[in-house]
C-alpha cells in the first residue's frame, strides 16, 4: 500500500477525505492517507504550501512525486530542497470556475453593467457595440487561458491569444513574444491576464505596455496580482487611459485595508476567487496521478522546473 502525506493543512484535510477516499477507490489505487509521517516512509505528497506544511523536502528521500493543489506553482518551484517531479493543479473544477469568472466579468464590462447601474435614475439608452466588434486580449494561452480564450471565443468576441512561447488554440488568433504582445495591446478592449508568474512574466504591463492600449480598454485579471504594476495602472485609470479594472489576484494577500485599489472607483476587487481547487474534481486528478506512479507512467501536469510552471 503506498504511503501518501497529505501536507495541505489540517483546515483543508475534512475537505478533502472523503473525496480522496472515493476517488482512490475508483481509481484502483491502495494508499494510505497521512497527515503526520516518518518522512523516509512517504512514497508521494498531496502539497499546498503555508501554515504547518513543510518547506524543507530533504528529509523526504523515498517521495517519487508532490502533487500540489494548486495551479500556480511559484511558491514551490523555487524551493531548492524540492528535488522530485512536481505536478500542477489542472482541475476541471478548477477550469470551469475560471471560465465562468472570466465570460462573466468580460460580458459585465462588454454590456455596460456598471454604468447602467450607475444611471438607474433616468433612461439612458447607450448601445453597446456586438461581441464581434470588441476584441478581447487573452495573456497567457496555458490550460485556463486556452479554455477562457475558446469560451469567449464562442460567444463572438475576437480574441487575440499571447503567450512568450509560440502556442496553437484552436480558434484563437496566436500571438508571441515583445511583438505579439504589443499587436495584441494595441487591438484590445478588454484584456484578461491569465500568465504563471514568473522572473519573466511579473509586471507584464507596466506604464508603457499600458499606453499601448486603446483608450478606454478594459482590465481583468484571475491570474496573478505582480503581472500588474500597481502604481501604473492607478495612474492609467485616473489618466482615463484604462476604463476599469477587475482585480481577483494581489502582490499582497489579503489586500491591505489602507490599498489604493478599494476606495477607487474604477477599480472592483474580488477576494480570489476566480478559480479555486474543489476537492470532488481534483481528488479524481491526484489519484490519477498516484495510478501513474504505481503503473511507473508519465505524470499528468509536471512542472518544467526551467520555466517556472
Amino acid at each position: 500500500m503506498m504511503k501518501v502525506l497529505f501536507a495541505a493543512g489540517e483546515d483543508r484535510w475534512p475537505l478533502w477525505e472523503a473525496p480522496l477516499t472515493k476517488a482512490l477507490a475508483e481509481a484502483g489505487v491502495k494508499a494510505e492517507i497521512l497527515r503526520k509521517a516518518d518522512p523516509t516512509e512517504i512514497e508521494a505528497m498531496i502539497y499546498a504550501p503555508g501554515g504547518e506544511t513543510p518547506d524543507d523536502f530533504t528529509p523526504f528521500v523515498n517521495c517519487r512525486a508532490v502533487l500540489s493543489l494548486w495551479a500556480g506553482v511559484e511558491k514551490i518551484v523555487t524551493n531548492r530542497t524540492l528535488t522530485q517531479p512536481l505536478c500542477r493543479m489542472v482541475d476541471p473544477g478548477l477550469t470551469q470556475g475560471m471560465v465562468e469568472y472570466v465570460v462573466g466579468h468580460t460580458m459585465r464590462a462588454h454590456i455596460g453593467i456598471d454604468r447602467v447601474l450607475a444611471t438607474q435614475d433616468r433612461w439612458e439608452v447607450v448601445l453597446p457595440p456586438l461581441a464581434s466588434e470588441r476584441p478581447v486580449a487573452m495573456l497567457g494561452l496555458g490550460a485556463l487561458g486556452a479554455a477562457c480564450a475558446q469560451a469567449l471565443a464562442g460567444l463572438g468576441f475576437p480574441v487575440l491569444g499571447w503567450s512568450r512561447n509560440p502556442k496553437e488554440v484552436a480558434g484563437i488568433a496566436c500571438h508571441h513574444g515583445p511583438e505579439g504582445l504589443r499587436t495584441v495591446l494595441e487591438q484590445a478592449q478588454i484584456v484578461v491576464l491569465l500568465l504563471p508568474l514568473t522572473a519573466e512574466t511579473r509586471d507584464t504591463l507596466i506604464a508603457e505596455r499600458l499606453s499601448w492600449l486603446p483608450d478606454g480598454a478594459v482590465i481583468i485579471n484571475p491570474g496573478r496580482g505582480p503581472l500588474i504594476d500597481d502604481e501604473a495602472l492607478i495612474e492609467a485609470l485616473d489618466a482615463g487611459r484604462v476604463a476599469q479594472a477587475t482585480l481577483d489576484v494581489f502582490r499582497t494577500e489579503p489586500l491591505p485595508s489602507d490599498h489604493p485599489f478599494w476606495a477607487h472607483p474604477k477599480v472592483t476587487v474580488t477576494p480570489h476567487i476566480a478559480a479555486e481547487t474543489r476537492p470532488a474534481t481534483a481528488a479524481r486528478v491526484i489519484a490519477e496521478n498516484l495510478r501513474r506512479l504505481r503503473d511507473g507512467e508519465p505524470l499528468l501536469h509536471r512542472v518544467d522546473r526551467e520555466a517556472g510552471y
